[in-house]
């Protein structure tokens, strides 16, 4: 070959080379670069999506609080139960299933404890019962009886007094919810805890006496009862 003839020689090939370390971890997994002659493919628009995050969970805490509603409610009672003293309520109309002439249902909620009721019959008393009730529907929480015929020591063994009582709390749908309870033979207040929500009327039943005797009449004091309109 002469020198004046053209050489058409190849460049060398280079070597391939890996890239370093840290070029590969700031391009992670993005695109891989593009062969030489090829190119780049086009990208499709993206349409945003709406976000429905905030809605949906709008509208799981709306229904959780709907179903939750007498859970909720329930705990406000319980803490405003617990935030004040009860105070007394007062019965708009009182009644028997039987009453003495000289005793009859109201003196047992005048406020007087040297005052009774007491049923037509004598003995036990058993199955008798007094009636109150309220022009609105209550929240019971306490009920304060003064048994026998008065709070005085010496007068307080002159009548049969209640040691066994079912208090039923009846609501304005006439759901009935009833509780016993037991009083001791003492005079003065006796306090139980009775609770119930939406209570329009409370019925108290003797179920047995102290002092029981053939010349005597199971006798009722006093009944206050104490709760949150």
């Amino acid at each position: 070959m002469s020198c004046g003839e053209l050489l058409d020689v190849a460049p060398a090939p280079t070597p391939d080379v890996a890239p370093s370390w840290w070029r590969r971890l700031v391009r992670g997994r993005g695109e891989r670069p593009l062969a030489a002659g090829s190119r780049p493919r086009s990208k499709r628009r993206r349409w945003p999506r709406p976000r429905l995050t905030l809605p949906v969970l709008l509208l799981v805490l709306a229904a959780a609080a709907w179903l939750a509603r007498s859970h909720l409610s329930d705990v406000l009672t319980f803490t405003e139960d617990r935030a004040g003293d009860p105070k007394p309520l007062h019965p708009v109309a009182v009644s028997a299933s039987s009453e003495s002439p000289a005793h009859r249902a109201q003196a047992a909620f005048d406020g007087f404890s040297n005052r009774y009721w007491a049923p037509a019959g004598r003995g036990s008393g058993t199955g008798q019962y007094l009636d109150a009730e309220f022009d609105r529907p209550v929240r019971l929480q306490k009920l304060l009886i003064t048994s026998g015929s008065s709070a005085n020591g010496d007068e307080f063994l002159a009548q049969a007094r209640p040691s066994e009582i079912t208090v039923t709390l009846i609501s304005a749908e006439g759901a009935r919810t009833t509780k016993g309870i037991n009083l001791n033979d003492a005079p003065g207040q006796q306090s139980f805890d009775v609770r119930g929500s939406d209570v329009t009327r409370v019925r108290l039943t003797v179920d047995a006496a102290y002092g029981v005797r053939s010349d005597r009449r199971v006798a009722v004091a006093e009944v206050e009862f104490f709760g949150r309109q």
